[in-house]
């Protein structure tokens, strides 16, 4: 069986102690947790809830520290509370994080100066440092990965436990230069009407709002690297199922989503939530056989579908595929992707993606499920709570000489905070 996008270890022995290691530590994630989320997803299906996905392309063992994961958490927090503002409805956070070390790549070599080099292909896999020793993949990174999983899910938890997203005090969540935004304004306007009808509802009540205390937030990230996958994958006998327990909600790419692939074949046989990209090369057929073979009991909650089809492509290709999947009956959720499909690269050669068009994609995204009966019930977004320079356009009109002021991924380009934040209050009257 083939198993697409999977690194060459030289040392076949030290991969294998690599992966026993593994397979003996704690979970990252529980089943509880994820049996939760797919209730949630079962929920949006429903259009009762909308679904926030967002994060890093690629993370880096390097941004596994404090600041960088409350920017993280800030970001998910502030965008959600616009969203749920506006749309009238609970929004759930999944975070590209704690585990989103790994990246395909559509070539095994990567060519620079004349010197060809195996790909970077993620944290876990190798380092990006453009040498013979550092692009050599490393089994002990499947080990360091899991670390920072677990490092990141574990402040996470701690941040949520100590009343960071209370809503009693939402100046924990603000970034210095939130200030200089003129989505500022706009922003602390939402943020004063909900803390006022909170206080509203206690101080009539008689009692503390939870709701307004606590926060969920999941960790999802490409289900990639099959060794790492499977290592933390457990059999939990309250339910009879396995589970992959590295995150709550593991996706496939199209990349690795072969029909007779290791990937589908591994996918087919964990009980989590899953998420499924579909873009321009997929098949009204391929489609269909993936929702049977993925869930062939139309388990709701099970299958997200992420649609990302750039902004010049949507109008034609996305209604088919959701005839497709109304004819089959198969309980799915609708999640778009704006991001993948409008990567260009200016004519300096840098990775960036117009603000416009990702704007565009959603928008189009939207118009085209309402009008064929469909519910678009989440948006998946490469983001960052940094003020980066890698994405032109927005409120502050980045342009292509822009980008080099502050550039930092590794591999995709990711929308700061403002853009991020702009995308957020246009979601919440998009689909009003």
């Amino acid at each position: 069986m083939n198993a697409s996008q999977q690194a060459t270890y030289p040392d076949a022995n030290q991969l294998n102690q690599a992966v026993l290691d593994l397979s003996q530590l704690p979970p990252i994630v529980t089943s509880w947790e994820v049996d939760k989320l797919r209730e949630h997803i079962a929920s949006a299906q429903r259009g009762d809830v909308f679904i926030l996905q967002g994060g890093d392309c690629a993370e880096s063992f390097s941004d596994c520290n404090s600041d960088s994961i409350v920017a993280k958490l800030k970001i998910l927090l502030q965008m959600s509370t616009v969203m749920q503002y506006g749309l009238k409805k609970p929004v759930v956070r999944v975070g590209r994080m704690a585990g989103q070390y790994a990246k395909p790549r559509s070539a095994d070599i990567e060519l620079k100066n004349g010197q060809e080099l195996p790909s970077y292909r993620g944290d876990i896999i190798n380092r990006s440092a453009f040498t013979s020793d550092d692009r050599v993949p490393d089994p002990s990174l499947i080990l360091r990965g899991y670390e920072r999983a677990a490092l990141t899910m574990n402040f996470v938890r701690s941040l949520i436990d100590g009343g960071f997203v209370d809503l009693h005090h939402p100046e924990y969540w603000d970034l210095d230069w939130l200030g200089h935004s003129e989505m500022g304004d706009r922003y602390k306007k939402i943020i004063q009407s909900i803390t006022e009808s909170i206080d509203f509802i206690e101080s009539t009540s008689g009692r503390p709002l939870f709701l307004s205390q606590k926060a969920e937030i999941y960790a999802a990230h490409e289900g990639l690297h099959l060794h790492y996958e499977q290592a933390q994958t457990r059999y939990i006998e309250r339910t009879k199922n396995y589970y992959n327990l590295t995150t709550h909600f593991p996706w496939i790419g199209m990349r690795t989503a072969e029909l007779d692939g290791a990937h589908v074949e591994y996918f087919r046989g964990v009980a989590n939530p899953m998420g499924i990209k579909i873009g321009p090369g997929m098949t009204k057929d391929w489609l269909q056989d993936l929702l049977k073979s993925l869930n062939p009991e139309n388990i709701p909650g099970r299958i997200t579908l992420i649609h990302r089809f750039g902004a010049d492509k949507i109008e034609d290709t996305l209604p088919q595929l959701i005839k497709t999947v109304q004819e089959s009956a198969s309980p799915v959720l609708w999640v778009c992707d704006p991001m993948h499909g409008n990567t260009e690269s200016t004519s300096s050669g840098v990775k960036t993606r117009r603000f416009d068009n990702i704007t565009s994609e959603l928008e189009s995204a939207f118009k085209i499920h309402k009008n064929m009966g469909s519910y678009l019930g989440g948006v998946h977004l490469e983001l960052t709570g940094e003020n980066v320079t890698e994405c032109t356009g927005g409120a502050r009109g980045l342009n292509d000489e822009d980008l080099a002021i502050a550039y930092k991924s590794p591999v995709d380009p990711r929308l700061n905070y403002e853009q991020a934040m702009e995308i957020a209050l246009g979601i919440s009257g998009l689909s009003a």
